[in-house]
């Protein structure tokens, strides 16, 4: 095997592919990229460990055909490093050696043959514009569990009816619901996926630059895997198994109390107030006639309170919240407003976006948070 490549186009594939790689693989080779250079001028980079697979495409001054397997850290490590010269890859017997300008480094190969065979890429069900999937994951991600022990809830619910996808997550403190548009395959599609929350992030920041985003679901006996391809770049992950839980029916039917307070202003005062929060203690929001305050800290602890003008509709309110639940809640709104919808001090609050002080709020993107019972 032998080609050349530009550095800045290696190094872009090479990390992308070796993105996903494990620390600690069960295998050696699963801590490897493969690399395919075909006699068209096409190199293929691809990685794999039984869940997520990546594969990309780049064209090269292919010189010699050949297949080799190296470390995937260390070649992605190597390639940004090297100067912006011509980069040459040559496989000599059992080593690579990797030439750009005056550096020059030798990589052991791996046996190749070892090497699992990547799953294909399922059927096509449609496309979405990239930059509205990479905002929607992002803005539901945040309320996805961390907690391996609990997988379902480290998964985010994927339900595509027609021309309409909902995602769904959450970790039990809080529910986060998306809705948006995209292209179906053809008009009438419907599936659930429940598709891993870190692997559905790292495919929509990684592919979201592109122009449209398209999605794969395998069917059949049950779907099971789920594919994104943009720019010549494809991943594929296995989804989680199990029932999701019917989260939909905590969203409350009426909120009889709403307040609407400027998203940035709410943002900067919580980050101000939390900074006396110890850990675990929560930041309390009284809302009266015209404004919210945030208070945190009590007894000889360190305090800390402030005032925000706020446009209240019902009765005065006052309810505690973990402050990184709330932040990563404002966080995700991308509104200039935030309309917060009660139903009762120590039920579910409703955060939604808001254009404006008065007028409706978007129910495009909800945000469901439990608030923490505190002593009056």
């Amino acid at each position: 095997m032998r080609f050349r490549v530009d550095r800045d186009v290696l190094a872009e594939a090479v990390t992308w592919t070796a993105r996903s790689l494990p620390t600690r693989p069960p295998v050696p080779v699963l801590a490897g990229v493969r690399l395919e250079a075909d006699s068209s001028g096409v190199v293929q980079l691809s990685s794999f460990d039984y869940e997520v697979s990546a594969r990309s495409e780049i064209a090269a001054d292919v010189s010699e055909a050949g297949t080799v397997l190296v470390s995937g850290r260390l070649l992605a490590e190597i390639s940004r490093a090297l100067p912006a010269k011509p980069v040459d890859v040559v496989l000599d017997g059992s080593k690579v050696s990797v030439t750009c300008g005056a550096s020059r480094f030798t990589l052991l190969t791996m046996p190749v043959e070892d090497y699992p065979a990547l799953p294909a890429m399922p059927a096509v069900v449609g496309t979405v514009a990239g930059d509205e999937l990479t905002q929607a994951v992002a803005q539901v991600t945040v309320a996805a569990s961390r907690d391996d022990t609990l997988p379902l809830l480290t998964g985010v619910r994927m339900e595509i009816e027609g021309e309409t996808i909902t995602l769904l997550a959450t970790d039990r403190y809080r529910l986060a619901l998306r809705t948006l548009s995209w292209t179906p395959a053809t008009p009438d599609h419907s599936s659930v996926a429940l598709v891993r929350a870190r692997t559905l992030s790292d495919a929509a920041k990684s592919l979201g630059s592109s122009d449209r985003v398209t999605v794969a679901l395998s069917t059949g006996a049950g779907v099971d895997l789920i594919g994104f391809e943009a720019g010549g770049r494809h991943t594929t992950s296995l989804l989680v198994d199990g029932d999701y839980p019917a989260v939909r029916r905590l969203f409350p039917d009426e909120t009889p109390i709403h307040a609407v307070v400027s998203t940035h202003a709410l943002t900067d005062a919580a980050k101000r107030v939390a900074l006396v929060a110890e850990r675990n203690t929560p930041i309390r929001l009284a809302f009266t006639e015209g404004q919210v305050v945030l208070d945190a800290g009590q007894g000889d602890d360190a305090q800390a309170s402030e005032a925000l003008e706020a446009a209240l509709v019902g009765d005065e309110i006052t309810v505690a919240f973990n402050p990184q639940f709330l932040l990563d809640g404002l966080g995700a709104l991308n509104t200039p407003f935030v309309r917060m919808s009660f139903t009762h001090p120590n039920k579910p609050v409703e955060f939604t976006g808001q254009g404006s002080l008065e007028g409706d709020d978007d129910q495009s993107y909800r945000y469901l948070l439990v608030p923490i019972r505190f002593a009056s």
